[in-house]
């Protein structure tokens, strides 16, 4: 080979070195181990839109629609900087988002490490977790947290950030994402391995935007307009952080003020006639479906490269702005250093684009409301159509070649449970359906306190919440103040199996890896009726060495699922520095199962035995019918293998259902094979065997393949 040509192969040999190092920019890792669950994209800051709506955050993670992401918009803006061509900048700034890879935003890693395998979980053969196994890259049994995502992301700056995303599922950690960004001058400004840079970065500032829509469900229920937070509001805490920061908070401290942090919550639309605050559900029974309070807390900024002791003083700024007001950092060509010097001074604490649209050290709440009824709408503040956003920056720094700034944040969810939400909000809709209705209604923290406004008694119940954040913050900062060395729950079984019957739903597990501890109590077994995304009650707690349970109490034609929890008991978890005292277990959302497990009946011995349950079937009457499944019909003692045919009344064909589970039950949920559910009428079902069926005890030849009837239903509607 000539020595040109070998030149250009080793050129071609490191573009090909080069690529392999690259994250694709559209890369996410998902973590669903807990009541919080997200997505990290490799860029290194999240925008939620999927093409279809605001995906991520989800709390609680039990029920759908409970998304409260809407975008994180990140800059880091510096001054009196020379870029990788030559160009000196007095002011130059970066924003992490999707359109700058390549530009300014050089992704280098994106992986999850788990500290054990997941768990499988089969339902009646499925293997329900199989499109979740690609969620961990690798093992790590050393590591303190369930999970951990690692980010590195090169900028066009020279200012390499790596972030660390720490994810719990002990129970009483497992609704927020402890984030460790460290800030390093590293010099790389593309993906390659060479160091582009050698200069210090002066007055490093580095900052966020976070907007959220707490949530996608309230949004539904409301005017829609909150999907992407229009009508969120902002508060702050820790103005007095630095009286507080050197004190070791314990679980009896309870709730704390003093700890930084910001967060939002679903404020009054103008669009609407009624009170707003937590989205009750107006056209239904009235729950409450927008609880969420969600935000940030800071608990750690280093003072400088060479002091790594928390800084009091920052974050430098902590407030509101609007929400889709921010300088632009262009295309960075020379012409966009006026937007540039915007940015620094926006990080920098002045709003953008005039004071009237955000406020540093601000509660916006307290600052535009009057009374937790008032029915001001957030947005109207600023008059952004975007919402409002909690504002956070860091700095200045001045970092040389090797330096690095490291910052730890907690971002956490929380709000009234489901069950307070149904309580509460049925109680408001029963007023607001009664004019004359002014209670008295219970209000919060023991009810022992009353008020005749349902509006007051329904915000106060949701405004709990608040405290409810506040505490999430207070366990995430003493977890990491204890270098994350919380009580850790036993590992939960690695295999779990439910199996339908005839008589009995069969669950099926292997041993908890952690049986051999000393702290090892057994396991717990939860199932939920109807739905998977319900109330959950725990129907046995098993002792050590036990691999299987048989649901004898289950009934026929409900759908059934179950989780499995391995618990300790509680001699690990003294202390009440982290969290209660108490048994720990392990979480459920491990073994959770997402289909359902029925007694199934055996094989039907006769066509004319057929039966349709309910017939005839009405609307008004399905609370009354199948637990959570209120358009499900039910087709008993059919041939164990055969299609079901529904036709209207004058033949049209509707829907078609291939039964070959061998048992005699099939379910119909009254809708048709375009999606559309069927109007009032008469039905007509046609059964047709589809291969012999012979009795398993006697071996008599119970049905012939092609024998067939027709069976008459009703639906009222």
């Amino acid at each position: 080979m000539k020595r040109k040509d070998i030149a250009v192969f080793l050129m071609l040999l490191g573009l090909v070195v080069v690529l392999e190092a690259q994250v694709g920019e559209s890369e996410k890792r998902y973590v669903r181990i807990g009541e919080l669950q997200s997505h990290f994209t490799a860029y290194g800051s999240e925008r939620a839109w999927n093409n279809q709506y605001y995906e991520g955050l989800i709390w609680p993670a039990d029920y759908p629609y409970q998304d409260n992401a809407v975008i994180k918009r990140a800059w880091i803006a510096v001054r009196d900087f020379t870029d990788a061509t030559g160009y000196h900048w007095d002011y130059y700034g970066i924003y992490f988002a999707k359109g700058y890879v390549q530009q300014s935003l050089f992704p280098m890693e994106l992986k999850q490490t788990a500290k054990f395998e997941m768990p499988i979980v089969y339902v009646d053969g499925n293997n329900i977790t199989l499109p979740y196994l690609g969620d961990v890259d690798e093992i790590n049994p050393e590591q303190v947290p369930d999970r951990i995502i690692t980010n590195v992301v090169n900028t066009s700056i020279g200012l390499t950030m790596t972030r660390r995303i720490l994810a719990f599922s002990q129970q009483y950690h497992d609704d927020y994402f402890i984030k460790e960004f460290i800030f390093k001058n590293t010099g790389n400004v593309d993906y390659d391995d060479e160091i582009e840079l050698i200069d210090s970065l002066r007055g490093v500032r580095i900052g966020w935007g976070v907007r959220y829509s707490v949530c996608r469900e309230g949004a539904f229920k409301s005017d829609n307009q909150q999907s992407w937070g229009k009508h969120s509001w902002v508060s702050i805490r820790g103005e007095n952080y630095a009286d507080h920061y050197g004190e070791q908070l314990t679980e009896s401290d309870g709730i704390v003020e003093w700890i930084r942090c910001g967060f939002e919550w679903m404020g009054q639309s103008e669009k609407l006639s009624y009170d707003n605050i937590g989205a009750p559900d107006i056209r239904g029974d009235g729950r409450l479906c927008a609880p969420q309070f969600a935000g940030i807390a800071i608990l750690h900024v280093d003072k400088g490269p060479h002091d790594k002791s928390d800084d009091p003083r920052q974050p430098c700024v902590l407030g509101w702005h609007a929400g889709d007001s921010y300088p632009s950092v262009g295309d960075l060509t020379p012409t966009d250093e006026p937007n540039m010097m915007r940015l620094y001074e926006f990080l920098s604490g002045v709003p953008y684009p005039n004071e009237k649209m955000g406020k540093n050290r601000s509660r916006m709440d307290e600052e535009f409301l009057t009374s937790i009824t008032d029915r001001f709408d957030p947005y109207t503040a600023h008059n952004d159509g975007g919402g409002t956003n909690v504002w956070i920056t860091y700095g200045p720094f001045d970092l040389a070649p090797g330096d690095s700034i490291v910052i730890v944040e907690a971002e956490g969810i929380n709000g009234l449970s489901r069950k307070m939400c149904q309580i509460i909000g049925r109680r408001w809709k029963q007023a607001y359906d009664d004019p004359n209705d002014k209670g008295p209604f219970p209000l919060p923290p023991d009810s022992s306190e009353t008020t005749d406004d349902k509006d007051y008694f329904k915000n106060s119940w949701v405004y709990t919440g608040r405290d409810s954040l506040l505490l999430v913050f207070s366990r995430a900062k003493r977890n990491y103040d204890s270098g994350y060395q919380m009580p850790q729950p036993p590992l939960p079984p690695p295999l779990f199996e439910v199996n339908s019957g005839g008589d009995k739903i069969t669950l099926s597990w292997s041993p908890s890896p952690s049986e051999s501890s000393q702290d090892f109590a057994g396991y717990r077994i939860y199932r939920a009726a109807g739905k998977p995304d319900t109330v959950f009650d725990m129907i046995a707690e098993l002792p050590p060495g036990t691999t299987v349970y048989e649901d004898y109490s289950a009934q026929r034609g409900i759908a059934y699922y179950y989780y499995i929890t391995a618990y300790n008991d509680g001699s690990n978890n003294t202390s009440g520095i982290t969290n209660p005292t108490g048994p720990l277990e392990s979480s459920r959302f491990y073994t959770k199962t997402t289909e359902p497990a029925y007694l199934r009946r055996k094989s039907g011995a006769s066509l004319e035995d057929i039966r349709i349950v309910p017939n005839p079937y009405n609307k008004r009457a399905r609370d009354l019918q199948y637990l959570e499944e209120p358009d499900k019909i039910m087709f008993l003692d059919i041939p164990g293998y055969c299609v079901i045919k529904i036709y209207t009344e004058r033949g049209d064909l509707i829907a078609t259902i291939n039964h070959d589970n061998g048992s005699g039950d099939e379910t119909w949920n009254c809708v048709t094979s375009s999606r559309q559910v069927v109007v009032s009428g008469i039905y007509l079902a046609y059964f047709e065997v589809t291969k012999d069926i012979e009795d398993p005890k006697t071996g008599e030849l119970l049905f012939r393949k092609g024998d067939s009837i027709i069976k008459k239903f009703i639906v009222i509607r």
